[in-house]
């Protein structure tokens, strides 16, 4: 399949990918360029799920090969036994999707080299296996929830020279919502040995984040960034993974009783809404249903219910 190419007029010599558009009759070969500089990286079998669920992992594939020639995208293999192949986008890759419509305007997240990539492969299965899930759960309920509708390491200024750093920020349009209201929230991922002084930290990182307050016309700009950012603080969930269920369960217990040893942070669970859950019950049960754990207490409910 040929990446369709327009006829540039006059193009600076530094920017002749920039000639390649999305082809609007052979969309299948673009939303992988599109989907590797929003996610970092996707293995093989994450690519067709977030996509085209439609279409098969060998039919996905085939159509990075000629990318990959282009060196518009590589890949690395993961160790035994599956030989798995993790896709990246290199820098071209990234320079050549960055103006297409759905990327316009959001930073792309190119990776050097192949050997710049092993480093980022630990944390990454998990952190796309997190949007896998909800990708997957959103069309049941008339979650018009997409690919590209999420964003990795996102960086927050929180005042003197700080910034809170979130592995990823997610919007996601509420089912049935006549007013096509959006749920934004920030997702942190880590292992269920996380120690409580880490969960402490990030969240003592969130409280300096601040809504959106209106200034007077012909004021300048003052405080955080983040008050300009965002109408309210979006939500803010954790997703566990990579130790057994009792470990995880302990780790979401410290995670409920941080507030009560500090102010702050109890004030910030009461004012915006905060969950956890496991990536595995993502999977099992789906992201959608009765599986987030709020710290300030209560049974498991939907992300939407915190």
């Amino acid at each position: 399949m040929e990446l369709t190419m327009e006829q540039p007029t006059a193009q600076p010599s530094d920017r002749t990918t920039a000639g390649f558009t999305p082809s609007p009759v052979k969309p299948l070969i673009h939303q992988p360029l599109a989907t590797l500089p929003r996610h970092r990286m996707a293995s093989t079998p994450q690519l067709p799920v977030l996509i085209r669920p439609d279409r098969s992992r060998q039919s996905v594939s085939q159509r990075l090969n000629q990318p990959l020639g282009k060196h518009l995208a590589g890949f690395v293999v993961l160790p035994q036994p599956h030989r798995t192949r993790v896709w990246f986008p290199p820098p071209k890759g990234a320079r050549l999707t960055r103006d297409w419509p759905a990327l316009r305007g959001r930073p792309p997240y190119p990776i050097t080299s192949a050997t710049a990539a092993p480093p980022k492969t630990p944390h990454t299965p998990p952190l796309s296996g997190t949007h896998l899930e909800v990708v997957a759960h959103a069309c049941p309920g008339g979650n018009a929830h997409g690919h590209l509708d999420w964003t990795p390491e996102v960086f927050h200024p929180i005042g003197d020279g700080d910034k809170a750093v979130a592995d990823a920020f997610m919007t996601s349009p509420l089912p049935h919502s006549q007013q096509r209201r959006k749920l934004r929230a920030f997702i942190e991922i880590g292992p269920a040995t996380t120690s409580s002084a880490r969960l402490t930290a990030q969240l003592t990182e969130y409280t300096r984040l601040r809504p959106y307050e209106p200034q007077p016309a012909g004021a300048g700009r003052t405080g955080p960034g983040s008050r300009r950012r965002y109408p309210v603080v979006p939500r803010i969930l954790f997703v566990l993974t990579g130790a057994g269920r009792q470990a995880i369960d302990n780790r979401i217990s410290n995670l409920k009783a941080i507030p009560a040893h500090h102010p702050l942070i109890a004030d910030l669970v009461r004012k915006v809404p905060l969950g956890a859950v496991v990536l595995e019950d993502l999977g099992e049960r789906g992201a959608t249903c009765d599986v987030w754990v709020p710290p300030a207490g209560g049974e498991p409910r939907p992300r939407t219910g915190l």
